[in-house]
């Protein structure tokens, strides 16, 4: 009876070891599969609707930019949102839905420290004085904007390009009066463009926008400023890692040869 009874014993521990093995082969499989889709996953760059808010004076580079990472990355659609730097910051500060953010000033983006990851410097860009085409009042240098007979037009104080103009003015000890200030750099451009003003300060990359339509007079370097462009991440991104990567890959070659074509400075 006992010889019977380990018999079957013995036969149904042969049957269990039997239905094991599929079973944890099956789960070496699993688990492989996993490993390998988790190293696969980890090196490409994930897909994602991504909206980064930008400086106006990156609205026609970044467009370029947005349509070469998309090829590059298939999937990733890359949406801007463009203003002045402080309208982006007060933007990110109530909570925008956005995942990156990038200004035209390191100031701006140093008031974002609890809401941005590290922020990396991916361009420069100095002022030039922006006039009619042809420049028809025959303005030369920065000292002829002090002349009361002529419209010139400023950004506000408030905004980097603003900021930056009267670094430069206050440098020279030169007394400007504004026709108006403007929100934004693309304003004061908009202003010359139209006729409405006789001058301008802006960044060199936007008066290179529109060649037809006004002249860019060279500031000396002694005399002139220098932007930085900071980019980062949101940390309220709802697409971290993407928006991290679109940020990391706007230091690489490929972003910095659009940059630099559109007349950038290298960071």
């Amino acid at each position: 009876m006992s010889q019977l009874f380990t018999g079957r014993r013995a036969a149904v521990a042969l049957v269990t070891a039997a239905l094991l093995v599929p079973l944890t082969a099956c789960g070496n499989d699993d688990g492989a599969k996993d490993k390998g889709a988790e190293k696969s996953g980890s090196s490409a760059v994930p897909k994602a609707d991504l909206t980064v808010l930008a400086a106006s004076s990156l609205t026609d580079v970044f467009e370029k930019a947005g349509a070469v990472y998309e090829k590059e990355h298939p999937g990733t659609k890359v949406h801007f949102s463009f203003a002045g730097s402080q309208e982006l910051a007060a933007q990110v500060r109530e909570g925008a839905p956005a995942d990156a953010v990038v200004t035209a000033d390191t100031k701006t983006m140093d008031g974002l420290k609890a809401d941005v990851g590290t922020p990396t410097v991916i361009a420069k860009n100095r002022l030039v004085i922006a006039t009619g085409e042809g420049n028809p009042k025959k303005i030369d240098n920065l000292k002829a904007l002090t002349d009361s007979k002529l419209k010139v037009v400023l950004a506000a104080s408030e905004v980097p390009v603003g900021r930056y103009s009267k670094q430069v003015l206050d440098a020279q000890k030169l007394k400007v009066k504004p026709v108006s200030q403007e929100p934004n750099v693309r304003a004061v451009l908009s202003k010359v463009e139209l006729g409405e003003a006789d001058a301008g300060l802006v960044y060199k990359t936007d008066a290179a926008t529109a060649p037809k339509k006004v002249d860019a007079v060279d500031i000396p370097d002694a005399q002139n400023a220098v932007a930085s462009y900071p980019a980062a991440p949101l940390k309220a991104s709802q697409h971290m890692a993407a928006a991290a990567a679109f940020v990391k890959w706007l230091s690489t070659p490929e972003a910095q040869k659009v940059l630099q074509q559109a007349g950038f400075q290298k960071p």
